[in-house]
């Protein structure tokens, strides 16, 4: 996990120690007096669904759970808002351009390459273009609710879940 694989301040690389800071044991910096937050990545993701309330879905052609189907997103830019890393995201990844209509939730869970990973995800109803797989995605399609295949991150189940239930209009 990535605060194993920190050892040196990122202000001043001194070694770091662990020391009990603010109720909780972290890693601190003894030259500059401060302890070393370790906080969740920004992610986002899209529940897209076109007109008959099919949801568009990409397989995975990267790891982790390389092959397997979730929903378009991934990391926020340092420049950018979470809906524009979304939005981003969506057209890196499907060739379709879209606007959001609202937010659906925020989770955050573990990670492979992040200690931990807070998504945001999104709605969009309102899309352009023609779907092609693109970036880190090996296919594209649109799935009926009654026949989505295995889902590769519980956090998008749940976003599509929550919108076949309280959403869906």
């Amino acid at each position: 996990m990535e605060s194993e694989n920190r050892r040196f301040c990122h202000f001043c690389a001194l070694p770091l120690e662990k020391k009990f800071v603010e109720g909780r044991v972290r890693l601190y910096c003894s030259r500059c007096l401060k302890p070393i937050y370790e906080n969740p990545v920004p992610a986002a993701c899209v529940v897209l669904v076109d007109n008959h309330k099919r949801l568009l879905l990409v397989k995975r052609r990267v790891a982790p759970k390389q092959g397997m189907w979730c929903l378009p997103g991934g990391f926020v830019e340092c420049d950018e808002t979470p809906e524009r890393a979304a939005i981003r995201e969506l057209r890196e990844e499907t060739g379709l351009s879209g606007r959001i209509n609202t937010l659906i939730g925020i989770t955050a869970s573990p990670g492979t390459l992040y200690r931990s990973i807070l998504l945001i995800g999104y709605l969009v109803t309102c899309f352009s273009g023609s779907a092609v797989a693109g970036d880190d995605a090996s296919d594209v399609n649109f799935f009926e609710y009654d026949n989505f295949p295995d889902i590769a991150f519980e956090s998008h189940l749940s976003f599509i879940r929550n919108y076949y239930s309280t959403l869906i209009p």
